[in-house]
């Protein structure tokens, strides 16, 4: 249902408000450029500081624009299982293709409240779920064996794995099939996620080089393995680049550099360290992108 390139979009900010001028160019440029399906609010469109109204917002814009060209993952999750729900009935509401549902954060559930968590989300919204493993953020793995429990209920249909763990990888595709889609969470992981047979990636460097990572994608979708690992290696140093500081950092950074928006965050949130900053604008010029 969800595959290849899928850039988790920033939210653009001017004067403290969503830009939505700037999130509609970037939507219809992503669509020009190849991208597969696009996740509003997602950790990299700073979910954590939007306000409920602004959260929805941006879904519904994101949705009205992209205009059924291609999937909307709407990012629905919080650490509140309540919480998560009413976010998922709204995005469904708004006419969202998905939602994509981080593992509830800070009070780290065990196995059982996580497969609990996901399945009580599930059985109140009927609507694709995208599972969100991210134990750097989150401080809790959803572990392969809680992925087969969760895979085989109906609505939930894909998981973002971004963990970096091949190992991990490996036993959630072994022990799942084809009852769930893989995809993976960490530019680096794309290549060999998908060699290992996940279907694509949720991405964040997409949100600079769209069509790059999309035809990396379609190359591995097609077993063009010689074209895969020659675009895996040209975007590495860009990849590495956008963690530079923390993730939506870099990121926004660079767009703004690009032209493409304005470098504004929301504290605890600010802008790179000018050492960094540097390091990042040269190799921009290096892939000419500025």
């Amino acid at each position: 249902m969800f595959k290849g390139s899928i850039v988790a979009i920033v939210t653009p900010f001017r004067d403290g408000r969503v830009d939505e001028k700037a999130l509609s160019e970037l939507i219809e440029w992503h669509i020009a450029e190849g991208t597969d399906a696009i996740v509003p609010c997602g950790t990299t469109g700073e979910s954590a500081t939007l306000e409920y109204e602004e959260h929805y917002r941006v879904i519904e814009m994101t949705i009205k624009v992209v205009n059924k060209r291609v999937p909307v993952i709407a990012g629905t999750g919080a650490n509140s299982t309540d919480e998560t729900i009413m976010m998922t009935r709204k995005a469904k509401e708004l006419g969202a293709d998905g939602a994509l549902l981080v593992a509830p954060y800070y009070n780290k559930p065990t196995q059982e409240g996580l497969y609990r968590h996901y399945r009580a989300v599930a059985e109140a919204v009927d609507l694709p779920l995208v599972l969100y493993n991210v134990p750097g953020r989150t401080a809790v793995n959803i572990a392969p064996e809680t992925v087969a429990r969760l895979a085989e209920i109906e609505n939930i249909v894909a998981i973002k794995e971004a963990s970096a763990n091949m190992r991990q990888v490996s036993d959630i595709i072994r022990l799942c099939g084809e009852r769930i889609t893989l995809l993976s969470g960490d530019d680096f992981t794309t290549l060999p996620l998908m060699m290992l047979g996940g279907k694509g990636v949720i991405s964040v460097v997409a949100n600079v080089v769209p069509s790059k990572v999309a035809q990396l994608c379609k190359a591995c979708e097609e077993g063009r393995i010689e074209e895969a690992r020659r675009l895996h290696y040209h975007l590495e140093p860009l990849n590495a680049a956008m963690f530079l500081e923390t993730n939506p950092i870099p990121v926004k950074t660079a767009l703004s550099m690009m032209g493409r928006i304005k470098e504004e965050f929301r504290l605890p949130l600010c802008e790179m360290a000018d050492a960094n900053k540097a390091k990042l604008q040269a190799l921009l010029k290096d892939y000419g992108l500025i």
